[in-house]
């Protein structure tokens, strides 16, 4: 089951009424992780840029779509190289302000995966 966003602020997300104070991944299963933001700040210096190997990780077979959350004032934003890989894999990326990324996710339906970034 699809677990419900809460809310945000500045460095934090409330997820089923958990506070995490973390960038988290929501699997497909519904499953909450933190973010493995170390794949991107390997190769860009920085988490704000979505490496290949990060979409990697953050891919699962049968998503159709990624909703991205990409922090409080929309910071995060996809590689070329990530965005030829989610479109290879037929994923749909939305990417949204995180406050605007929670409305998505709390209305998406179907095989739906998502990242949300809680600073910047």
């Amino acid at each position: 089951m699809k677990p419900r966003i809460d809310s945000t602020k500045f460095g934090s997300i409330k997820i089923d009424g958990e506070t995490f104070e973390n960038d988290v991944v929501i699997r497909l299963d519904g499953e909450i992780e933190k973010r493995k933001k170390k794949l991107s700040k390997a190769v860009y210096g920085t988490s704000h840029t979505i490496s290949l190997d990060e979409a990697k990780h953050l891919y699962q077979e049968g998503a159709d779509k990624l909703i991205i959350g990409t922090g409080q004032t929309g910071q995060v934003k996809l590689s070329d190289d990530a965005e030829a890989y989610f479109k290879k894999n037929k994923c749909r990326v939305k990417l949204f302000p995180t406050p605007e990324a929670i409305r998505a996710w709390n209305k998406a339906e179907g095989s739906v995966l998502g990242m949300f970034h809680v600073t910047c």
